[in-house]
């Protein structure tokens, strides 16, 4: 095999669930902290509305390229909202989820050969995309609390960079990148000619009311800004592969031929999820917001146990926690035994980070959005009690 997949690693979640496979979890069961995906279904009113979308013609039928212009106008009209800009659904383009939102404007905006920037430690659907494109990645260490600096990467630029792309609130850390940092970014973006990717999947569950972040208030902000967002998250609609990117129509119309390439158009019955969804059910996601903040809380309020053990905690936030471990031991290794030693199921920073980069080795990251503040607590005396 020598084709451009071959470029890059097997997808991680992937191979997290060999880890399990045949294992017996009766007497203890599984602890799976591996995945960020919601595991519950979408509200039962969002569900009776997708039911109904099911029996009109046009939900079987292919749609704009860049997405339903409802729901594109609904986008602009909330995001100038709630980030105080002037934004037109000639800026929003609907995806196939947020990942096809980045491959999309990497598409754009490099050929092989270019490169970002990108903070480490990274997502690795974001670091598989780009090895298959040939994109190099230019990997920026993150400073203290796990942020990244501008200074640290306005020296990392080059001819062939492309653009700089950050994940707030970050996956896999959880940290939420206070605006100044963001500002910071978009500044050094701005003033080398180059594209800041913001990926703020996360967005609905930053602990922050408000808009985290004032780059839509840059009447030029298009020219430097591109927006990726999900509703996966959201709406619990993982599976409808729904997301968003924002930015200049001039890049939309670039970022169109990728897409109508790729999968013609997104999903109608996701796209009409979202759209009910963003004008039904902001209480709602209030409260999913409000409960995502209680389970952050008991994860701050709890992690002496593991602390008591020797672990740290470097990052939480969203749907994260980002901790080292004690053991001498690669963390990959580390996080094989767990399945066995704690019937818990959780990734390792050698997944988060290059090859070489000898920091994840003691890193992992806990994806605490599927268990309640009962559950944080049993992980974390299940992680303190191994010793090997």
């Amino acid at each position: 095999m020598s084709g451009s997949t071959t470029k890059t690693f097997a997808p991680p979640v992937m191979e997290a669930r060999r880890w399990v496979e045949g294992k017996d979890f009766s007497n203890r069961p599984l602890i799976n902290v591996s995945q960020a995906a919601p595991v519950d279904p979408p509200p039962q009113p969002l569900i009776d509305v997708m039911a109904d979308a099911l029996r009109q013609d046009d939900t079987h039928l292919y749609g704009p390229v860049l997405g339903n212009p409802d729901l594109r106008a609904e986008v602009a009209k909330q995001w100038s909202q709630t980030y105080g800009g002037d934004l037109g659904p000639d800026n929003i383009g609907i995806t196939s989820g947020c990942n096809q939102a980045f491959s999309a404007a990497i598409a754009a905006l490099c050929e092989a050969g270019d490169n970002i920037i990108v903070p480490v430690p990274f997502y690795f659907n974001h670091k598989m995309w780009l090895d298959m494109a040939g994109v190099d990645m230019l990997a920026l260490p993150c400073g203290n609390g796990m942020i990244p600096d501008a200074t640290d990467a306005a020296s990392l630029i080059t001819p062939q960079t492309k653009a700089i792309a950050l994940v707030t609130p970050n996956n896999p850390c959880g940290v939420e990148y206070p605006a100044e940092v963001v500002q910071d970014f978009f500044d050094l973006a701005k003033s080398r000619g180059i594209a800041l990717i913001v990926d703020e999947t996360y967005k609905d569950f930053h602990s922050q009311s408000g808009a985290p972040h004032n780059l839509f208030q840059d009447k030029n902000w298009a020219d430097t800004l591109v927006q990726l967002y999900s509703f996966s998250k959201s709406f619990r609609l993982t599976g409808h592969r729904v997301g968003a990117i924002v930015t200049s129509p001039t890049r939309l119309a670039e970022i169109e031929k990728f897409l109508d390439t790729v999968a013609i158009c997104p999903n109608q019955l996701g796209q009409k999820a979202a759209l009910w969804g963003m004008q039904n059910l902001s209480q709602w996601l209030a409260g999913e917001r409000d409960e995502i903040l209680r389970r952050r809380k008991a994860i701050e309020d709890n992690f002496h146990l593991l602390e008591d053990a020797g672990w740290s905690l470097l990052g939480c936030g969203a749907y994260f926690a980002y901790v080292t471990h004690p053991f001498d031991l690669s963390s990959d290794k580390v996080a094989q035994a767990m399945v066995d030693h704690a019937s818990a199921l959780m990734l390792p920073g050698t997944m988060f980070v290059p090859d070489g980069d000898e920091s994840g080795a003691k890193q992992m990251r806990i994806a605490f959005a599927n268990i309640d503040a009962g559950q944080i607590t049993e992980l974390f005396e299940r992680l303190a009690a191994v010793r090997m």
